[in-house]
């Protein structure tokens, strides 16, 4: 009777050969050099994620070593005894041992005892112990004796997907191979392969998701393309993979990154309800679009295009969208994700943060159109008021210079000013930055009294509203900032700021210590929190709180004052009857 029992790809389509190991080649050719060159360890370690390939490179080591007539490339040749034994699941020369669930010292007893056994058919015994660092600490060193000196004919293969876990001394004991993830392309190359032995139409944009999905093992890239071949059929298509799977389309990214560039605040936080209706978490949503900007980013040039780990098709629609977006604003907006994902961490209104990110990133162009705008303006009406006031005030100022024959050497520029008679006395107005209490914040005002009209006008370019949360947040990314500072950033953990008005911060330290070295990076950090919060007219105040230091009672008379104070009667008490302290 012929057995039709449905097989899952992963089983069906598992490699049988060194050469049908997809994305380890490196490994599997020292394999195969070991072999032909007879220079066989006798234990090895495979180590690395899940799904790559770990037991399926030790069942097919094992069995090529036993082959009786190995092919010339020395691969096994299937058709000896050892061969077949092994194709049909009796083979009495390879031994393959569950860590998970034999992780007793017991059980590593009983395996030694086979290990005493030489085989029947072929040269070596093989033990395969899958996920070895489940074996306990007895285990382990109950097996360390064998595997530093085993018999002859006996090789032990270990895999485990936690190598840190492996005790060192067992480490110092084997050959280790490092297995790597494997690469979306290679995923997709063989899943192409697969849906072409099962007749089945699947587009390379949808095979390109399930590769996405994987995260680098094989085997889930297998299980996900049975799982899609089971909803959809022998068609697959894009639309039919992300709504299986439950990703969100590239195409909202690509989108969202068009609007913003527009600032089309409407249409980004319509699109953001959009995403969010479908169920999506908006904190991945958030790192989506920085792992998009990414992409964008590395699409400006051939030689990094490659980057992308994604199909042929979605690569040039990146590069499409590189052409027209500015490298300098994707900086900008990559800051911006990164200091709204440390809000987004500590906010109560998740929701709310995401749309004040989205607002910010749509507003990025328009500030830097209005900062260029900004900076024109104030050198044009210098030239435009210093050309006429010579032919203007040139006839009335003549007499004047006669009696005030002082103030001449100290201003030489009063031709040029003649019918503003009140401008000498502008130079009092450096009394304004020594409002705030923060010297790394005054440090940075305009002294020169020749500049200071200029530096007055560009002082409120930017004074975007923000909130306590937003405020926190940005100090909290400054640890990330100071993270070679240590004591610094202690003290930004224990001292958080507290927002006393729409432009002020307050501080409160407990020492004047901590107020003299948090001085040293005043100015750097006041002048960050400006950037990531876009307001120049953020002010940082200090305040010390002196705490009484209140001494503990240790010894007994001291322990007898306290009590003394709060009860007069124990006095009396102890005299009445003469009570010693101990």
């Amino acid at each position: 009777m012929e057995d039709n029992r449905y097989i899952v790809s992963a089983r069906k389509y598992r490699p049988t050969t060194f050469e049908s190991v997809v994305g380890q080649r490196a490994l599997t050719e020292t394999l195969r050099n070991s072999i032909r060159q007879g220079k066989l360890a006798h234990s090895y370690l495979f180590c690395g994620p899940r799904g790559v390939g770990k037991t399926t490179c030790a069942r097919i080591f094992a069995k090529t070593i036993n082959c009786l007539n190995p092919t010339g490339t020395h691969d096994a040749c299937n058709a000896c005894e050892s061969c077949v034994a092994f194709n049909e699941q009796r083979s009495f020369n390879i031994h393959e041992l569950d860590a998970a669930s034999n992780n007793s010292v017991d059980d590593i007893r009983n395996l030694i005892d086979q290990v005493r056994i030489p085989p029947q058919i072929g040269k070596y015994s093989v033990y395969i112990i899958d996920e070895v660092h489940m074996l306990s600490a007895g285990a382990f060193n109950a097996l360390l004796k064998t595997l530093e000196e085993p018999p002859s004919y006996a090789v032990f293969i270990l895999a485990t997907t936690e190598k840190h876990k492996v005790l060192p001394t067992i480490l110092s004991r084997c050959q280790v191979y490092d297995f790597q993830r494997i690469t979306v392309a290679d995923i997709i190359a063989h899943l192409q392969y697969v849906a072409k032995q099962e007749g089945i139409s699947a587009t390379e944009d949808a095979l390109n998701v399930v590769a996405q999905k994987a995260d680098g093992g094989m085997r889930d890239a297998l299980s996900i393309f049975d799982q899609l071949v089971a909803f959809c059929g022998d068609t697959i298509s894009y639309e039919q993979a992300i709504e299986v799977l439950n990703v969100l389309d590239t195409e909202y990214y690509f989108r969202l990154t068009d609007m913003l560039l527009k600032s089309d605040v409407k249409g980004a936080l319509l699109l953001l309800n959009d995403v969010l209706a479908k169920g999506f978490d908006a904190g991945n949503f958030m790192s989506g679009l920085a792992q998009h900007l990414r992409d964008v980013l590395v699409s400006h040039d051939e030689a990094t295009i490659q980057l992308i780990e994604t199909s042929d098709s979605i690569r040039q629609h990146y590069k499409q969208q590189a052409a027209y977006t500015p490298a300098t604003w994707i900086f900008r907006a990559l800051g911006v994700i990164v200091d709204s994902e440390a809000a987004y961490r500590v906010s109560k209104n998740k929701r709310l943060t995401v749309e004040l990110m989205l607002i910010r990133l749509a507003t990025i162009v328009e500030s830097q159109k209005s900062k260029v705008e900004s900076t024109q303006p104030i050198a044009a009406p210098q030239a435009a008021v210093s050309t006429p006031r010579p032919a203007v005030s040139s006839q009335p100022v003549a007499p004047k210079p006669a009696p005030q024959p002082a103030p001449q050497p100290a201003q030489q520029a009063a031709p040029a000013t003649g019918q503003l008679p009140q401008m000498p006395a502008m130079p009092n107005m450096p009394s304004m930055p020594a409002m705030p209490n923060f010297s790394g914040i005054s440090s940075s005002q305009p002294t020169a009294s020749s500049q200071q009209p200029v530096a007055v006008s560009q002082q409120p370019q930017r004074n975007n509203p923000f909130t306590a949360d937003q405020l926190n947040g940005a100090w909290v990314g400054l640890k990330a900032m100071f993270k070679h500072e240590q004591r610094l950033v202690a003290m930004l953990d224990a001292h958080r700021p507290v927002l006393i008005d729409d432009h002020t911060a307050l501080v409160t330290f407990v020492n004047p210590w901590q107020k003299d070295e948090f001085k040293k990076f005043g100015k750097q950090i006041a002048d960050t929190l400006r950037d990531k919060l876009q307001n120049d007219r953020l002010q940082i105040r200090i305040e010390i709180t002196e705490q009484a230091a209140t001494r503990k009672a240790y010894t007994a008379e001291e322990k007898y004052r306290v009590l003394q104070e709060q009860n007069p009667y124990l006095g009396e008490f102890k005299k009445r009857f003469d009570m010693l302290l101990e």
